[in-house]
């Protein structure tokens, strides 16, 4: 029995499974080439330490949020190749409290998802706080709130196994900014609820020995009799994916490298998912690190030789594969191209699943609408203010390609002198392009950050000034408004250069071009940005209404 990879539940799916919503599909990154092959990566996009369950036909992924709210995307494919998010577990980040202001890197780190006795469950790391899970019977409908399963600093990366006795195992490892330990894995029991960890945790694998460092993210099977541990090891940007097994739960395992770059230029191809098709085909799903574009997800062909996994193509048969580029989809399955979402005309009132906020949500920071626009409300800085690292109320959401165009139509609604919004680029350095009242006017400007994190100072540059739209008297306070469109085109080295207009149809360059950089754990991120000058008198907030937001080539 195959057990943490496959559960036959057809009728299951018939009775109880929603439909899924109408697809999307990318203008600028799509995997799925039309003639039964696909290209790698198959999501252009910062998922990282991705996580798969398949139940029936049907396959579901999760990935790291960390601090970004809501967390736990939730993502459907029918043939592992395209891919559509469809729900978040994670309305807010527990600690609640602790979470409601910007703590970049925290949160939620590597997650599993597991299918269990007709429930869905997602485990995660918080590494400040411990383990906790979260479950449902339907992946698209409310999670669970989250349950605090093993408390402890330091503790990441877990994944249960539920034994054929019935039995349940944690497999977790540990971060040594928090616990200074690290590179070993550990396992220990459960209630078989999966709810608590009851018994004493053993190492596993140690994976301090030159060779194999930075042993971590473990994924937890079962079949033919042994226990397996599939875990990465080197490091997020040049390692390399490990299998170890063992016909006892707590070992000894024997481990070997399972798929590792070699002469590609996939730099790092590891820390994913082992899936089996209802075709009976093995599959591997992980992250590679691309920098400015985060941790991008790829598919991988998987075979078994002796016992052991090999992951990729094994053009030297040596027991260990390397990343294909290209490659026929998995056998059996049927799909429509479909790809995680990423323009948005802001025409319900919910948010598009693509956006996250930065922290937890605050009613203030904005809401959506039935006019056929959504409102960002500027928020007020800090009266120590250095940079845009502070700010929690940004509305962003992954960058979707290589190469690619966003374009949005806003309109800045200011009651007060220096409230400013508009388009940013957001990551360790930064850049913005904003519309801010001064007086009766509003000025043009881009905010350039470098090395945000370590308080690095904003250079403010002022482009171009402009008479209001729009004047009215509002019951509290004279309001100044101007409809605007802002525009980055990103390059295929993450190289961004603004561009702006009044009327939409003829574009104007602007600013500095920059270099996009990833953030703290995350890749950069594009969207939206509301401020105001901090003040210790009440003052009535702006706003940016965002009639819609479009990405293209």
């Amino acid at each position: 029995m195959l057990r943490g990879i496959t559960c036959a539940i057809g009728m299951f799916l018939a009775l109880s499974m929603p439909t899924i919503a109408q697809q999307e599909v990318s203008h600028v990154w799509s995997p799925d080439q039309g003639d039964g092959t696909y290209l790698n990566p198959v999501i252009h996009a910062d998922y990282s330490d991705p996580d798969v369950c398949v139940v029936g036909g049907d396959f579901y992924m999760t990935a790291s949020s960390f601090s970004c709210v809501p967390g736990l995307p939730i993502l459907h494919s029918t043939d592992l190749v395209n891919w559509r998010i469809v729900n978040y577990a994670l309305d807010k980040l527990v600690p609640e409290e602790y979470y409601n202001v910007v703590r970049h890197g925290k949160g939620v780190w590597a997650p599993s998802i597991r299918y269990h006795n007709g429930e869905f469950y997602i485990y995660w790391g918080d590494p400040d706080f411990g383990v906790y899970m979260v479950k449902t019977s339907d992946p698209l409908a409310k999670w669970s709130e989250p349950i605090l399963v093993k408390k402890g600093k330091g503790i990441i990366d877990p994944c249960p196994l539920w034994d054929d006795d019935g039995k349940c195992y944690l497999a977790f490892a540990w971060a040594g900014s928090r616990a200074q330990i690290n590179s070993v894995i550990c396992v220990a029991e459960m209630n078989a609820d999966g709810t608590k960890v009851i018994g004493p945790a053993r190492i596993v694998y140690d994976g301090n020995d030159d060779v194999n460092h930075t042993a971590e993210g473990p994924k937890f099977y079962k079949q033919n009799g042994y226990y397996y541990l599939f875990f990465p090891a080197g490091g997020v940007e040049k390692g390399w994916q490990m299998a170890a097994r063992s016909k006892s739960i707590y070992g000894p395992y024997e481990a070997r490298r399972v798929m590792e770059q070699g002469t590609t230029p996939i730099n790092g191809p590891h820390q994913g998912a082992w899936v089996r098709t209802a075709a009976d085909e093995d599959w591997f799903i992980h992250f590679q690190d691309k920098g400015c574009y985060g941790r991008v997800i790829w598919l991988e062909p998987m075979s078994w030789r002796d016992g052991w996994p090999v992951i990729g193509e094994d053009s030297d048969n040596d027991g260990c594969g390397n990343p294909v580029m290209k490659y026929r989809k998995p056998k059996g399955c049927v799909s429509g191209v479909q790809n995680p979402v990423e323009s948005d005309e802001f025409n319900t009132t919910d948010w598009g699943k693509q956006w996250q906020w930065h922290s937890n949500y605050h009613d203030l920071y904005g809401f959506t609408t039935p006019y056929g626009y959504a409102r960002l409300y500027t928020w007020p800085l800090s009266n120590q203010y250095v940079n845009l690292w502070e700010a929690s109320n940004l509305l962003l959401q992954k960058f979707p390609s290589q190469t690619f165009t966003a374009t949005t139509k806003i309109k800045m609604v200011s009651k007060e002198n220096g409230q400013e919004g508009g388009l940013i680029v957001m990551g360790w350095d930064y850049s913005a392009l904003t519309v801010c009242r001064q007086g009766d006017r509003f000025i043009l400007r881009q905010r350039i950050c470098k090395d945000a994190e370590n308080a690095g100072a904003e250079e403010v540059i002022d482009i171009d000034s402009f008479e209001p739209s729009e004047r009215q008297t509002i019951i509290y306070s004279p309001t100044v408004s101007r409809m605007i469109y802002l525009r980055v085109h990103v390059k295929s080295n993450g190289l961004c250069q603004f561009a702006y207009s009044l009327n939409g149809k003829k574009y104007k360059e602007c600013g500095k071009s920059f270099y996009a950089r990833q953030g703290k754990w995350i890749g950069a991120k594009l969207g939206f940005v509301g401020i105001e000058p901090y003040t210790e008198r009440p003052v009535n907030r702006g706003w940016l209404d965002l009639d819609w937001f479009r990405v293209e080539p």
